[in-house]
């Protein structure tokens, strides 16, 4: 944690729930497939969440409704921070995230779907940084957690980038870990990912009802042309990928990954995932660590600085 306006202020903590159809929900949107039946059927006898759900639950909350992204984002902002200007939540989109897997996650949050079950989000503030013209940088960390025990799911670090909204003197930041691909080393797999114009249209129904992934017009204020697809859309859609390629689809083989938000994705792009097997590091285990780059075929980089630890599998084996 840094020392900078609002670092260690925590956020009241939120009640999050989640059914069975929602991770069935998730799975699907996120492009698993047949071949990964135990993200996609509930009766399969290993039938689990795909690892990075939890992703979702900031903004979805105990909901089973449609709701209003704009007042809830307003409604749920940290109190204001002494030295920081006002920041508009409807000009946000993600700098980054990372996720580190700590417990697997049940298939529902509660033994009876009319409870909400024990979980909550924790979050606190971990830095604010000035960006200067481009915007404001605001790190949170944010950790589910069984409110019956203590136990920690997953934790999950978030920058929220704050469009045009910087120059307020603020310290500019540290530059976070490089874990750009090998120089001089080409990919160790390549996997594709085509989105359609629909894409968003159904991630969004996980609970991130942001309108500037489902109508044309915030998008065109903010720059970017158009409506775009949620960044964790590809950020998930390639942790399907990394898992696949290297893991074999088994939640127990991935323990953390992670990726920054480069460029937006129009609906209709097709997504390169480029992939890299570095080996084992120094306090790692059996875990390898896998480092992507995600790209928009002919065009960007939309995801940079991709990293994951995977246990890799060399030969196929069930679940």
């Amino acid at each position: 944690m840094s020392d900078t306006p609002g670092a260690g202020q925590e956020v009241a903590p939120i009640k999050v729930s989640w059914l069975k159809r929602d991770v069935l929900l998730f799975a699907a949107s996120i492009g698993c497939t047949v071949d990964e039946l135990h993200f996609l059927y509930e009766l399969h006898p290993n039938f689990q969440p795909f690892p990075t759900y939890p992703i979702i639950l900031p903004f979805k909350h105990t909901d089973q409704e449609v709701i209003d992204f704009i007042a809830r984002a307003a409604a749920s902002a940290p109190p204001q921070i002494q030295g920081l200007p006002k920041l508009d939540p409807r000009r946000v989109v993600d700098g980054q995230r990372s996720m580190t897997f700590l417990k697997p996650l049940p298939p529902s949050s509660s033994s009876n779907p009319s409870e909400p079950g024990p979980f909550e989000i924790r979050s606190k503030i971990l830095g604010v940084y000035d960006k200067g013209k481009p915007g404001t940088v605001i790190d949170t960390e944010y950790l589910l957690v069984d409110s019956r025990t203590g136990d920690v799911y997953t934790r999950i670090v978030g920058s929220g980038f704050f469009v045009g909204q910087g120059g307020w003197g603020g310290p500019k930041g540290e530059k976070s870990p490089d874990y750009s691909p090998p120089r001089g080393k080409g990919p160790d797999a390549t996997s594709s990912i085509q989105t359609t114009p629909e894409t968003a249209h159904l991630y969004r129904l996980n609970g991130d009802y942001n309108p500037l992934h489902a109508t044309p017009e915030p998008g065109a204020k903010m720059g970017f042309g158009g409506a775009i697809l949620h960044g964790l859309y590809s950020w998930n859609a390639s942790a399907v990928i990394v898992l696949r390629t290297f893991g074999e689809s088994n939640p127990k083989n991935m323990q953390s990954f992670e990726a920054r938000f480069a460029s937006p994705v129009k609906p209709g792009d097709k997504l390169v995932v480029d992939m890299w097997r570095m080996g084992k590091g120094s306090g790692e285990g059996d875990f390898d660590e896998i480092r992507f780059q995600v790209k928009i075929d002919g065009g960007k980089v939309c995801l940079s600085n991709g990293r994951a630890l995977v246990r890799c599998v060399d030969s196929k084996s069930k679940l």
